[in-house]
């Protein structure tokens, strides 16, 4: 049986790392990775984080199971977060989930579940495990534009024009904050006119957000997926925890599927639970535990914010930085985008050409479609890729 298996490709980021720690360059730049790293280079643990696990340790009793949702007291807390006045606990139903990306596999579990012949609708670009999962779930999917190449912005009339065609009972995938790999993000007027247009089709939206406190700040972040909570009598919503309190190896999201009403909403919920047991039972617990601490616990509340918040801003000033510099090689504005993009990502909009020749000629790492993720610099790589960049010539 084993000998029969048929290889599979290997995975992009993963092959570009290993690249990254056989290159024996002392001033190679590893923009590669989607982890947030500091000025050391180092993905740090957070201080509220630290405290929260410390208490835990004292204070837990036990090591059993929760229950195929997870601690309820979890999702509360994420809904507070994410929805804020918009939560409405008799409409939502909610599964803890393995990271952000447990909580779309489940997402998307629910959706072929409930039809299987529903599409969902994927923007160009999108973070790459999103076509991989509905690829290998067999979920029917259709592409709509997002991002424009030549303004390096969202493409919103691209975006308007394709969802037109989305049929009700059709998701349609949207990223609620920092899009990912692109960096361009919809304005509040744009998610607006993007929720009549779902209102008037049927569709269902299917939010992932995974980057919340790393753009603008956390309530500016999650205006999106509140206007949406506000609008539409159904919702998917997809979270992640890894980014925000830094929790990457302990798998920490949660899944919310948000019904018209109470029944539907019983319903769902079972529907979750019963998706959990078929896939991994009971969730993990730790992160999310953690989580919840933080979030219910003011002291540890504010100290995080006050962290996340050092996070966002100083990722803010190495965009700014990079900008200038660029602007200041170039003589011209044509990457001035890169600071108004928000959250880890940029996408340069080099070829692939470009980005190999930035590899092998610099030692700088990204992936082959130009994302390059601004936390893997610092104050003094900056002008180091800027003068790559301009070494190497732009399209």
């Amino acid at each position: 049986m084993l000998t029969d298996l048929t290889p599979q490709p290997a995975d992009k980021i993963l092959a570009l790392m290993q690249m990254f720690r056989e290159d024996t360059r002392d001033e190679k730049i590893d923009l590669g990775v989607g982890v947030y790293k500091n000025a050391k280079g180092v993905t740090p643990v957070m201080r509220a984080v630290k405290a929260a696990e410390q208490r835990l340790v004292e204070e837990q009793m036990t090591k059993a199971y929760t229950s195929l949702a997870g601690d309820p007291a979890f999702s509360a807390a994420m809904r507070g977060l994410i929805l804020g006045d918009a939560d409405d606990a008799s409409r939502i139903a909610a599964i803890a989930t393995p990271g952000g990306t447990g909580a779309i596999r489940q997402g998307l579990e629910l959706m072929r579940y409930a039809d299987e012949n529903a599409t969902i609708w994927v923007s160009t670009p999108t973070w790459p495990n999103h076509p991989s999962i509905i690829k290998y779930l067999g979920v029917p999917t259709k592409p709509y534009r997002y991002f424009d190449n030549a303004t390096r912005g969202v493409d919103f009339g691209g975006i308007m024009a394709d969802l037109k065609a989305v049929k009700r009972g059709d998701l349609v995938l949207l990223h609620g904050c920092c899009h990912n790999p692109t960096g361009a993000n919809l304005t509040p007027e744009q998610w607006g006119q993007v929720a009549d247009l779902l209102s008037e089709t049927g569709a269902v939206p299917f939010i992932d957000i995974a980057y919340q406190g790393f753009g603008d700040g956390l309530q500016e972040d999650a205006f999106g997926p509140r206007l949406l909570m506000q609008r539409m009598p159904e919702m998917i919503l997809a979270a992640s925890c890894s980014k925000n309190f830094g929790v990457y190896r302990e798998r920490t999201g949660l899944l919310m599927a948000v019904a018209p009403n109470e029944k539907a909403k019983a319903e769902a919920q079972a529907t979750l639970n019963f998706l959990n047991r078929q896939n991994y039972s009971f969730p993990p617990d730790h992160g999310a535990r953690v989580v919840q601490m933080i979030l219910d616990d003011p002291t540890l509340r504010a100290d995080w914010e006050t962290e996340l918040e050092d996070v966002r801003t100083g990722m803010l000033a190495l965009r700014e930085q990079l900008a200038a510099e660029l602007r200041q090689r170039t003589n011209s504005d044509q990457f001035d985008f890169i600071a108004k993009h928000r959250g880890m990502f940029s996408r340069l909009g080099i070829s692939e050409e470009k980005v190999i020749q930035l590899r092998e000629e610099h030692g700088i790492y990204m992936i082959g479609d130009s994302r390059m993720n601004i936390a893997g610099l610092n104050a003094e790589t900056v002008p180091k890729l800027a003068e790559a960049i301009v070494a190497v010539g732009v399209d």
